[in-house]
């Protein structure tokens, strides 16, 4: 028998608020749900059709998009040796348990199946008159798989191939393969793995955090389908993109991470507004064109916030960087695009229905806001604000300060889990072999070899490659017209470490002006440390124009929105904080190894080059949203009231567990890229995941208040020669004649 209904007290007048763009929007496509989602599955068919051709256009490779040394010395090689160009080649590690591989007839098995892959050249090996390529001891071969050219376009297939066949050897032999294919190949099937394990991971603990926060089931699953459609958009404008520009292969772990943590959110705070207004009293269309009004808008205006932070990524000269920039930021557009039309249609069908399947142990009425918790925050907060303010402040100070012990570089094959074939590969040969990745330095151009002087200076720098501990092999080319000389020197540690772009910074400012001096010849060094060092300079160099370029626009942006000077000197301040304690956290973690080994983390020496810019760009856009939310409520509030410390303790009652739950969604997302076996991949999810909670938690709840209570009117100051500035209403309008926000909202019978 149905239970009668709980007797509702009268409900307060409700005023209209001055729709806007969104408010039209979100009102347009609640009238004409079943069209508005029509549309969106023919873009979303659209999309996929387009997502298909995504691997054709998608580069493994990343380019500098400016000179450096170590390009044009590239660049020199390829001019020079332009049509001999040595094949590509593969190392293949065989190991044995006792003496006598050479003679084992399994090795002669591998290599016969080796021979027969395609486009394979030469296999050669010990068993075939080549004893160097035998360790002393007799139980360890390397055989080296030489194909017929150097074809790019090629590489993955054949590294398939390679590493396919190693994996289905079952001999009593333990194979292992080394080599550019085969590396870059096992880099990319971990990018993969990270992507898939991300996802698992990611989706879940969102959906669960979601359900706590609405405590209903079925609202809980609009936002994470909202999430998906702007992903599957997103591919496929990126797949548009990529006709007319490189993107590198890393934009679809760009956009699935970015898509899944503000696709959710931007869905979060609208659907929490519509089901608080529908709490108040109002009907399905207009809660939802109240919501429109509002939260749409802040949604709005914080996706620009967003796009603006992540256009300083594409300031860096680095097609990773900018593919990176480009993904997230047509990721974050489709997003609010969904939230601004699909969104207000999928509610607008759903109705009351997204209150079913309830928590039973969530007593809460729905949409209903409960205050008493972050009254009680705000209450501590403001009441020693100075306090409040120095002991966070100085918090997040503390954890920034690892950041000057900061080391940039790339992490190498050295980095690849314990039980990686390239990287067991790698430590064989350094130990056994004179192997390793090779370093170049070059001679030339328009160098004359005949001239004793250009002749003294090789030999003298041969001589001391040979005397430094980490070269092995080194061998003198000359180029087939005779004006370039490469001289090339295997190192035995991996050149991604400190200790490998130590020892070529060296060659490069010390051993080589000092055995090239008064020679007419020029020297250029080439390879993964020199590149790395390079890419190290330039990125550093862009840096502060990006810092410049997103604080500028921010600035001016939250300017004009909140009319207010003082509102975005803070955000920026307190943003700026928030990002140091994450870089703070990221070196102490990762490079000085605070417990790195508890968290399932590797210990490296260095943190990639493009994750502190990439870690700004991103974690501005996102604080900024947050930032975005809880002062749309506040100045909603303050506008009305004019009272600065109600309307504070207001804006964290009604945004703080909203807030805490969508930061929560971003450190699951984040945390599911942090659990892979990358290290890149390791540090960007932990570097976002602390910013985020840390940006939710301190700033928000304590940096925000304190500095608010301390200002009181003076936050909204904005000087009489700025009133010429455009007015931007981001947190809406409802006329306070007609509504008393003061009175508790009134519930809804569902």
């Amino acid at each position: 028998m149905p239970r009668p209904p709980s007797p509702r007290p009268p409900l307060r007048p409700l005023g209209r608020p001055r729709a806007g763009l969104t408010g039209t929007l979100a009102r347009r496509s609640a009238t004409h749900p079943w069209v508005t989602v029509g549309a969106w599955v023919v873009l979303l068919a659209l999309a996929i059709v387009s997502a298909a051709g995504l691997g054709d256009v998608l580069t493994q490779d990343g380019e500098l998009l400016v000179e450096t040394d170590a390009q044009r010395a590239d660049d020199l090689i390829e001019t020079a040796f332009a049509g001999a160009d040595e094949p590509a080649t593969e190392f293949v590690v065989v190991e044995s348990a006792a003496p006598g591989i050479t003679a084992d007839p399994a090795l002669a098995t591998l290599a016969a199946e080796l021979q027969a892959l395609d486009d394979v050249d030469t296999v050669v090996g010990p068993h075939l008159g080549a004893p160097q390529m035998a360790s002393a001891d007799d139980t360890t071969a390397l055989l080296q798989v030489t194909y017929v050219d150097a074809d790019p376009d090629a590489v993955d297939r054949r590294a398939e191939a390679l590493v396919e066949l190693l994996a289905d050897h079952d001999g009593a032999l333990a194979v292992s393969a080394i080599g550019e294919g085969s590396v870059t190949h096992e880099f990319n099937e971990l990018a993969e793995s990270n992507l898939r394990q991300a996802e698992l991971f990611g989706l879940p603990a969102a959906l669960v955090i979601l359900v706590l926060v609405f405590g209903a089931v079925a609202a809980a699953f609009v936002p994470i389908v909202l999430a998906i459609v702007a992903i599957a958009g997103a591919v496929g404008l990126t797949a548009l993109v990529g006709q007319v520009t490189d993107l590198s292969f890393f934009v679809v772990n760009m956009i699935t991470m970015i898509g899944l943590a503000v696709g959710i959110d931007y869905t979060l705070f609208v659907v929490q507004r519509y089901r608080e207004e529908r709490a108040a009293g109002r009907e399905t269309i207009d809660a939802i064109g109240v919501a429109g009004a509002t939260a749409s808008r802040a949604v709005l205006f914080s996706g620009v916030t967003v796009v603006i932070a992540l256009l300083g990524m594409l300031l860096v000269p680095d097609t990773i960087m900018r593919s990176l920039g480009i993904g997230a930021i047509l990721v974050v557009a489709a997003a609010v695009a969904a939230g601004l039309t699909l969104l207000p249609a999928v509610l607008a069908l759903m109705g009351d229905k997204g209150d079913a399947l309830r928590l039973p142990w969530v007593r809460r009425r729905a949409g209903a806001v409960d205050h008493r918790f972050w009254n009680r925050v705000t209450a501590v907060v403001t009441a020693r604000p100075v306090v409040s303010m120095l002991v966070a402040g100085g918090l997040l100070v503390a954890l920034a300060v690892p950041y000057a012990t900061i080391e940039l570089g790339q992490n190498g094959i050295a980095s690849l889990p314990e039980g990686s074939s390239a990287r067991h590969a790698f430590e064989v040969m350094n130990a056994e072999f004179s192997g390793g990745a090779v370093e170049t330095p070059i001679v030339g151009p328009g160098v004359d070899v005949a001239d004793p002087a250009v002749q003294g200076a090789v030999e003298d720098l041969v001589a001391r490659l040979e005397a430094d501990e980490i070269f092995g092999d080194v061998t003198v080319s000359p180029s087939p017209g005779g004006e370039l000389l490469l001289v090339e020197a295997a190192t035995l540690i991996d050149p991604a470490t400190t200790e490998g772009m130590d020892h070529i910074r060296e060659l490069r400012d010390e051993t080589i002006p000092a055995v090239f001096a008064g020679v007419p010849a020029e020297a250029l060094i080439t390879g993964q440390a020199a590149w790395t060092l390079d890419y190290n300079e330039v990125v550093t160099g862009r840096t502060p124009w990006v810092f410049a370029f997103v604080l500028g626009l921010s600035f001016l942006l939250l300017l004009v929105a909140f009319r207010s000077v003082v509102v975005p000197l803070k955000a920026i301040v307190m943003n700026l904080l928030s990002v140091g304690a994450a870089y703070g956290l990221l070196v102490g973690v990762f490079q000085h190894g605070w417990g790195a080994e508890l968290l399932g983390f590797q210990q490296v020496d260095v943190i990639e080059t493009w994750i502190p810019v990439f870690l700004f760009a991103v974690l501005f856009g996102l604080s900024m949203d947050y930032h975005v939310f809880l002062l749309s409520r506040i100045k909603e509030r303050f506008d009305v009231t004019r009272d600065n410390s109600a309307s504070v303790a207001f804006g964290l009652g009604a945004t703080g567990a909203i807030i805490t739950g969508a930061a929560l969604i971003m450190v699951a997302v984040f945390a599911g890229f942090a659990a892979g076996d990358l290290v890149m991949m390791q540090q960007m999810g932990f570097g976002l995941g602390v910013a985020v909670i840390l940006d939710a938690t301190i700033v928000r709840s304590v940096l925000v208040p304190a500095t608010m209570e301390l200002l009181g009117d003076r936050n909204w100051y904005f000087p009489a020669w700025l009133e010429w500035v455009p007015r931007i209403n981001v947190e809406g309008h409802v006329d306070p004649v007609e509504i008393d926000l003061t009175e508790e909202p009134a519930p809804v019978v569902v």
